[in-house]
């Protein structure tokens, strides 16, 4: 490992993904990743029980910082010369301010998606990082999971080795059961949320970046509507868009969180895009993992091409599928560790970030009109 990272790196939030998804991630990274030195929280009950974990899973104590006391609050923390990199995973309207704190205290930075609240303090929070930290060397990536989910870049593979043509019509549909025993909408700050969209935002900018990373084209104009039909998970819980792309295609963007039944999230849940010499669908399902005989969730790429002989007339389809792991919070914090050492991929880039934010916030107030996404971006 490089002297860029060999400082060690510190989590900044204790809630539920940095104990169930970024502490495991750095276990499975090892070696590749800095040694975790330090821990943060509002409260010291919930950084001591990060730091617990991570003793278990990484073999290393690190020290546990909170607010409360000078000498061991964040600023403390950010202050320790043998930290290079904080992991940030707060709640969504804390996080720009502990962004910019942490990189003007000369740390790298993941932080987690969104990458904003809202389109314009994202923007806003983009330029600062252009003008004021990025030309010291400081590395800010945005922690958007879906973005390196190795279903969804085969699928953009596919697509691109022209393998269902040209791109024609797509649909991506998610419909997600939530009730008020769900862990997620227990988190305080999800509850009562200060940020628009609700669960709207936080859950669907990973769809929105799952098909930024499958189409070929980007997305540049949206319709649609937004609703509420669970008055505890407002401000909105329903999006039914309709989305043209720059290459003249188009798809519905469905997303909920307002099923009736848990049965109803299986009903054409997935990401489909029709081409004209094929199409293929993505789906999230269970394969057996054959070396510990558990069922572990995969994304499942399955691509159907037409095939026609040298007369034009259509043939035998062929079929592919493609299995892949999840895995995406490993390989963000790995592309992240290795764009420290110089080993820039372009995974996380805020600007990819802020155009998943702008098509949520494009359907949430689109009322039905047209709505320019690139424009949105640029004017804000």
């Amino acid at each position: 490992m490089s002297a860029s990272n060999t400082a060690g790196t510190a989590i900044l939030g204790a809630g539920i993904f940095a104990k169930e998804a970024h502490l495991p991630a750095l276990q499975i990274l090892g070696p590749l990743a800095p040694k975790l030195r330090a821990v943060y929280s509002r409260s010291e009950k919930s950084a001591r029980e990060l730091a617990a974990q991570a003793t278990t899973l990484l073999n290393t104590t690190p020290d546990v910082y909170f607010d409360g006391n000078p000498s061991s609050n964040l600023d403390a923390l950010l202050a320790r010369s043998d930290i290079s990199s904080v992991i940030i995973v707060l709640p969504i309207t804390q996080q720009p301010s502990i962004i910019l704190k942490a990189l003007a205290a000369g740390k790298h930075v993941l932080s987690e998606k969104p990458v904003a609240p809202d389109v314009a303090s994202g923007a806003k929070l983009i330029a600062q990082y252009e003008a004021q930290h990025k030309p010291k060397g400081l590395v800010w990536r945005v922690a958007e999971n879906f973005e390196v989910e190795p279903g969804f870049i085969a699928a953009g593979r596919a697509i691109a080795a022209g393998k269902i043509g040209k791109v024609a019509f797509f649909s991506s549909r998610t419909v997600n059961f939530f009730d008020k025993d769900s862990k997620w909408y227990k988190t305080p700050w999800r509850t009562i949320p200060d940020y628009q969209g609700g669960f709207l935002l936080d859950g669907g900018v990973h769809s929105a970046a799952a098909l930024r990373v499958i189409l070929q084209s980007a997305m540049t104009h949206l319709s649609g509507f937004a609703s509420l039909n669970k008055k505890w998970l407002a401000p909105h819980d329903t999006i039914n868009t309709i989305i043209k792309n720059a290459d003249g295609s188009h798809g519905i963007f469905e997303l909920s969180f307002a099923a009736p039944s848990p049965s109803r999230s299986d009903a054409g849940r997935g990401i489909v895009v029709t081409g004209t010499d094929g199409w293929l669908e993505v789906q999230q399902t269970l394969a057996r993992d054959l070396i510990h005989n558990v069922e572990k969730p995969i994304f499942r790429v399955t691509i159907k091409s037409a095939t026609r002989d040298a007369h034009g007339i259509l043939g035998p389809e062929k079929e592919e599928v493609i299995d892949e792991p999840i895995r995406g919070v490993e390989l963000e914090q790995a592309s992240f560790f290795a764009a420290l050492d110089g080993k820039d991929d372009g995974v996380g880039s805020p600007l990819g970030a802020l155009k998943d934010v702008a098509l949520i916030e494009a359907a949430l107030t689109s009322g039905g009109e047209l709505i320019d996404l690139e424009k949105l971006i640029s004017q804000s």
